[in-house]
């Protein structure tokens, strides 16, 4: 399958309910491809989110990037900033988007022609990328706490739109 191929076929089994065989490498498939088509698209669907989030974490209430009161990232991409600097979260994101799309958009690393082979190093780097949007992703589901605070708080959603999530909502309201 091609790209965009294999794009089709995990919105397909996305909208199976089946995580699993979501991820799984369909018979036959290139693995390299495989994790081309799905870096690219965690990448945008981590954007996306953190677009619609961006008004919750501003430089004055998100001084540095974090994960929980243990965990704080600094910002390094080996090349223009070798050793990690703090920043603050909106900051870092700003950092790491770049550095994403640098690397998603270097046909050494990403390449576009049907064909062309992956570097050797491809999967750490792959590797990299997740680490990093995986950090980025605990940063969001924090956000993603606030406004299920915010609206159960003050009543934002009806309950009935709220049902499909209740779960989730559960698990995120019930440390509180």
């Amino acid at each position: 399958m091609q790209g965009a191929q294999l794009k089709k076929h995990i919105d397909a089994t996305l909208g199976s309910g089946n995580l699993r065989e979501a991820v799984r490498l369909p018979p036959g498939e290139d693995l390299n491809e495989w994790l081309a088509v799905n870096t690219v698209d965690f990448f945008n669907q981590v954007n996306l989110l953190y677009g619609t989030l961006t008004e919750f974490c501003t430089p004055e209430n998100c001084p540095t990037m974090t994960a929980g009161p243990k965990y704080e990232y600094r910002w390094a991409d080996g090349v223009q900033i070798k050793k990690p600097i703090e920043v603050s979260a909106p900051k870092y994101v700003e950092y790491l988007m770049d550095w994403i799309e640098t690397q998603l958009d270097d046909e050494s690393i990403f390449p576009q022609k049907l064909g062309a082979p992956f570097p050797p190093n491809f999967k750490d780097v792959v590797k990299t990328i997740f680490k990093r949007l995986f950090r980025l992703s605990r940063k969001l589901l924090g956000l993603i706490e606030i406004v299920v605070l915010d609206v159960q708080e003050f009543g934002l959603i009806d309950k009935k739109e709220l049902a499909p999530l209740q779960e989730l909502i559960e698990s995120i309201i019930v440390p509180y």
